[in-house]
């Protein structure tokens, strides 16, 4: 998949006033500081689409971009696949009220429940940490919600290879405690750019199949 544009659309403050859900959509979401924005802006090529930030808890509403894209062996002018990636904000908010992290967590949990178009959700994981709690507790609250998603585990240069796999390994081992079948997952690198093929082709496949319901 190549990425031909890629854009700021709209942030909203509940799922009601999103954008029309006329095309697929990905949500990106994940515990605070897991560089959810930097993986955004991997993907798109586009290094300041999504903005990152030392602060967690930055993003605070659903933020969407516009995105075009067309296959690898594309004919000449062919009309770009047009589909949003949405950046939600981040769940274990650090340093929020009660009030905040409520509305939050509502805000959250209808966009997911209730957009039609959602398409996937991909579930950022912290690879560089043995699994967290918070994490395994969000994963199973998707789940029972029907919620379609696969994890990415993020930051995996910023370890030795051992530990990321090790890491890894047991994260799914300890999903599978609780879940018969396992989600696909993408193991990535903002910064070398890994896992960024195997991701855009997933999103590729799931735009096709979308398209032909």
């Amino acid at each position: 998949m190549i990425i031909s544009s890629a854009e700021y659309l709209i942030s909203s403050p509940d799922y009601e006033k999103c954008p029309v859900a006329n095309r697929p959509e990905y949500a990106f979401i994940g515990r605070s500081n897991v560089g959810k924005s930097s993986l955004i802006n991997m993907l798109t090529n586009k290094q300041k689409l999504a903005k990152t930030s030392n602060s967690p808890g930055k993003t605070q509403m659903i933020n969407h971009f516009e995105i075009k894209s067309l296959p690898d062996n594309h004919k000449p002018h062919q009309k770009p696949d047009e589909w949003f990636i949405v950046d939600l904000p981040g769940y274990g908010f650090a340093k929020v009220s009660i009030s905040s992290r409520r509305k939050w967590e509502q805000m959250i949990e209808n966009y997911l429940r209730k957009r039609e178009n959602l398409v996937n959700v991909f579930l950022l994981i912290d690879s560089r940490h043995t699994p967290q709690t918070i994490d395994l507790e969000f994963v199973n609250q998707i789940g029972d919600w029907g919620v379609p998603f696969t994890l990415a585990f993020t930051k995996s240069d910023k370890e030795n290879q051992r530990t990321v796999a090790g890491n890894v390994k047991a994260f799914l081992e300890a999903m599978r405690k609780t879940w018969q079948f396992l989600p696909q997952h993408f193991l990535t690198s903002a910064e070398k750019k890994s896992g960024r093929d195997k991701m855009l082709g997933f999103i590729e496949t799931c735009n096709k199949e979308w398209r032909e319901k």
